[in-house]
Formats: C-alpha cells, structure tokens, sequence
C-alpha cells in the first residue's frame, strides 16, 4: 500500500473538487438566496407558507431552515436552530424542525453533482417531502411527549437590504465570501475521509464488506457499491460522499442512473458530522436529537423508495 500516494492524490482531489465543483456553484446559489433576502422575498415567501406548514410542527423560523438546507448549505439552518432555541420555540417544535433538517437533501452535495447528472427537480421535491414527514413523525410521534410550551416568538431574521448603502454588490460580495468558507472549509474533511477510503479499498475492506453483503444485495437489484459510500456518508458526512461519487463516476465505477437512484439514501444531513454539528445549536437543541433523528429515519426512508422508484 503507498500511503503517500493515496494522500496527494485524495489531496488532489479535495481541492479540485472545492475549487471547481463546489465554489462557482455555492457562490451562485447563496447570492441568489442573499438577494432573495435582501429583497424581501425571502420573507414574504415564509408568512405564506409557515401557516400550512404549522400543523406538522413546523414555525415560521421552521420554513427558512427549510430553504437554507436545500439552497444554501447542510450548515446554514444552524443559526436558524439557535435562534429558535433564544427565542423561546418549544422542545417540541425544535425536535420537529431538526428531523426535518436531518432528512432532507443538503444543497451543497445536491447542486455540484447536478454537473453528474443528479435531477434537481426530482430531488427537490422528495426533499421537503421527506422534511415534512420526519416533521410529522417527530412531532406527533418520537417527540410527543415533549414539552410543548412556547415564549412570545418572534420569527424575523435579521440581513441585509437592497435599501443598505452598498446594496446588491454589497449582498453578493457577501454571499461570496460566504461560499469561498463553505468550499475550503470543505477540502480538510474530503481529503480525510478521502484517504480514509483509499487506505481501506487498497487493504481489502471493501472488497470483504462487499464479498459477504453482495448476493443479498443483488437479489434486491442494489449496486454493492453502495456498500462504500454508505460507510464514507455516515461516517464522514455528505461532503466526504460527494468527493468519493465523484471520484468513482469519473473511473466509472457508477453512472448517472446510479446516483439518482440512491440520492435519497446518500444525500442528507443524518450522519455523524451532521448530527454533531446541529447539537451545536444550543442545549435544548442537543437535548431533542434523538426524537429528531428516530423522525428523520423515516422521512429519508420515504426519500429513498421516492428516488429507487423514480430512477
């Protein structure tokens, strides 16, 4: 095994997928999103929706997490939880919004693998499916016996205007330095979880998970090679998976048939970074995970029959 080898070349392809997949891509949707904001559409597009969404347990601060994780980034709804959390949204209301974050498709995985051949529409739209059923299964189910007591809300957010002295470059430069964080704050936890891939495929791992799961996996018509990027998803996170998807539809080991197909199953915020991460939010957030993730299970569970079926 040259080790040195796997490095530079999971190196290599970390910064090549930052720098040339992520960035032009992450720039061009946040400054959508920022200009969306900054217009007021943003706001007037969550009064609209947030009553419809209520009864599945979901606020007006519920809907911008929504649109953050599927147009922005897995990492965006972060601030939004946290501000739920201040302002006094309810264990129960918090629990529904994290399933839904959980389930639901991150844009920063979605958007790049669009240049693969990934079916935004589709995608899209089993992803605030899955959302909506995590928040449902969350609220009325695993987290009902939540409190469900909530402070006098405010569900403004705060950003910038089109009336603010510098306005729109203002906005996009904003948005862009924004982007330039997401897409190099990437590259370290690629290239890990990249090398990590390296070392196990050339000492034989996968090809041992693969030899004992593959005749069950065939007679339920799956590619094994699932069997590698579930292990990278869950383990490393959604942006580790898109790494190796690129890596491997570029050898072609998978085609673009195969990444629609298991996109419901691949691309989604419920993994061990993903998890971590959003426990950040605050103590209440942290407090409700395991209700969230019990939801969340089963809105990505609805996501992945959505896309098999569809594929």
């Amino acid at each position: 095994m040259d080790i040195i080898s796997i490095i530079m070349t999971a190196g290599r392809s970390a910064v090549e997928l930052a720098l040339f997949v992520l960035l032009p891509i992450m720039v061009v949707m946040l400054s959508v999103m920022r200009l969306l904001e900054a217009a007021g559409i943003m706001d007037w597009i969550v009064a609209k929706i947030a009553p419809a969404l209520r009864p599945a347990g979901l606020t007006g601060l519920s809907v911008f997490a929504l649109l953050q994780v599927n147009f922005v980034s897995f990492a965006a709804p972060l601030a939004t939880l946290s501000t739920m959390e201040r302002r006094g949204t309810s264990d129960r209301h918090l629990a529904a919004t994290l399933g839904m974050v959980f389930a639901m498709g991150q844009a920063n995985v979605v958007f790049p693998l669009m240049a693969l051949g990934l079916n935004l529409g589709r995608v899209l739209a089993l992803s605030i499916l899955g959302g909506l059923v995590a928040a449902i299964a969350t609220y009325y189910l695993f987290g009902r016996k939540l409190s469900s007591e909530e402070a006098t809300l405010d569900e403004s957010v705060a950003h910038a205007t089109l009336n603010d002295p510098k306005g729109v470059i203002a906005v996009i430069n904003h948005a862009g330095a924004e982007a330039v964080r997401i897409a190099f704050g990437a590259i370290p936890m690629v290239a890990l979880a990249l090398v990590a891939v390296g070392v196990i495929r050339d000492a034989g791992g996968f090809a041992l998970i693969e030899s004992i799961a593959a005749p069950a996996l065939r007679l339920a018509n799956i590619d094994p090679a699932v069997i590698m990027l579930t292990l990278t998803k869950y383990m490393a996170g959604g942006t580790a998976v898109l790494g190796v998807l690129v890596d491997m539809q570029r050898s072609g080991q998978i085609d673009t048939a195969f990444i629609n197909a298991s996109a419901g199953w691949l691309i989604h915020t419920l993994d061990l970074p993903g998890v971590a991460i959003m426990m950040s939010a605050g103590p209440r957030v942290a407090k409700v995970w395991k209700p969230a993730v019990a939801g969340a299970a089963l809105g990505i569970l609805v996501r992945t029959v959505g896309q098999a079926l569809l594929s």
